[in-house]
């Protein structure tokens, strides 16, 4: 005799901010045959989402794909516009721009660091500052999280090339648009970014496996003469092949059958229409929160995420026995606390393929999880939510 493990009903509700949940219509897309990567059908798939991503990016700039995570763009940033021991010039506003931090010094660049408090997004004044402070003219790039996946703090990334062009520096300036891309308004060309590093598992509504660099003409330029080995990133063997829609080896063909997808679904809806639907959202869960009584990580209203939502537990602790608790009795997972927030907070997504009654139903179970592990907090949470989002109704929906 055997049993079987208890399997939930209903729906799994993944409320990281990110991997987002896929749409039907790009599970569909994904689940097709495989096909000759060298063949005409092949170039005619490339060339479709080597171009439609670039509406996207909000570019005229090539766009390379990559078969990896995003921790491989920014690897590929790097690599393909410096050289070995240049200084590089980053902001830490959370976990993940400290992640890039590290991997730049593994490659063996010079990390200049302006430190933060995990509760604010980027300062222009220090990245000026710093920058006039190098009268060599030593820093090469200067890297920027657009939007912290940790900490659900935005980046005002217009200040930051204003901020540059201020110092009258001739850095690169890179940006970590990988939990904002698709989610919130983002401008490359407009913005003066010289490389945006991407992924596809957060507001592109895709499974994790693809990777992005939009590439200004500023960075084309430096990888002429940058010096750190690359091979399998390296722009210049991706853009050939591309101008066809093909790739120099084996790309993640079913994942680009779901991109086009999902760049169809975001056209049908208007990027402005996607941006104002994250902002609304958003609104929502910290009218929720705020009614719970409990804390925002982001302290700055300006910088507040319209992707994600970090809360802090009272007492700072908890985190991780209240985000169980939630997991095993309403089947929904919420992100943990990254890095100096273990166990002291928990981040809705609130992202990607994503309605009023999804985030309805993600406020519900926060509030009875608050509730199931005698988490301080006041009831009315999600009633709050209800108002704010019936002050500002959806546009109707259309099939």
């Amino acid at each position: 005799m055997f049993t079987l493990d208890r399997h939930p009903s209903g729906r799994h509700f993944l409320q990281i901010p990110g991997p987002t949940n896929v749409p039907d219509r790009v599970l569909r897309a994904i689940d097709r045959p495989t096909i000759d990567h060298r063949g005409p059908e092949f170039g005619d798939l490339g060339r479709a989402v080597l171009s439609d991503i670039k509406q996207v990016f909000q570019t005229e700039a090539p766009v390379v794909i990559y078969p990896s995570s995003g921790t491989g763009a920014w690897e590929a940033a790097l690599v393909n516009t410096l050289s070995p021991g240049d200084r590089v010039l980053m902001v830490e506003t959370g976990h993940f721009s400290g992640l890039w931090c590290r991997l730049a010094g593994r490659l063996g660049l010079e990390v200049e660091l302006i430190e933060g408090d995990w509760r604010h997004g980027a300062d222009p004044a220090r990245v000026r500052a710093s920058l006039e402070a190098d009268a060599a003219r030593r820093i090469r790039a200067v890297c920027v999280v657009h939007n912290e996946t940790a900490t659900g703090v935005v980046s005002d990334i217009a200040a930051m090339r204003a901020a540059l062009d201020a110092a009258g520096h001739p850095a690169l300036l890179m940006v970590d648009a990988i939990s904002s891309l698709g989610a919130i308004d983002y401008r490359h060309d407009e913005w003066g970014v010289d490389v945006t590093v991407a992924g596809s598992q957060k507001g592109l509504m895709l499974p994790p496996g693809l990777s992005f660099n939009a590439i200004g003409p500023r960075a084309l330029a430096a990888a002429d003469t940058a010096r750190l080995p690359r091979s399998y990133w390296d722009w210049r063997e991706m853009l050939g092949p591309n101008r066809n829609g093909y790739f120099p080896y084996t790309p993640a063909t079913n994942l680009l059958y779901g991109l086009h997808e999902a760049l169809s679904m975001l056209r049908e809806e208007g990027l402005p229409s996607v941006f104002a639907r994250h902002r609304r959202h958003a609104a929502a869960t910290r009218a929720a929160v705020a009614a719970w009584g409990l804390e925002l990580v982001c302290l700055a209203p300006q910088g507040h995420s319209p992707a994600l939502t970090a809360v802090l537990m009272p007492g700072r602790q908890g985190a991780d026995a209240l985000r169980r608790t939630i997991l095993e009795r309403y089947d929904m997972s919420l992100g943990q606390g990254l890095g100096r927030l273990a166990d002291q907070a928990f981040r809705i997504g609130h992202l990607g393929h994503f309605n009023d009654l999804t985030l309805c139903g993600t406020l519900a179970g926060v509030e009875m999880g608050l509730a199931a592990a005698g988490v301080p907090h006041q009831p009315g949470g999600v009633q709050a939510a209800m108002a704010r989002l019936a002050s500002e109704p959806a546009p109707a929906a259309f099939y």
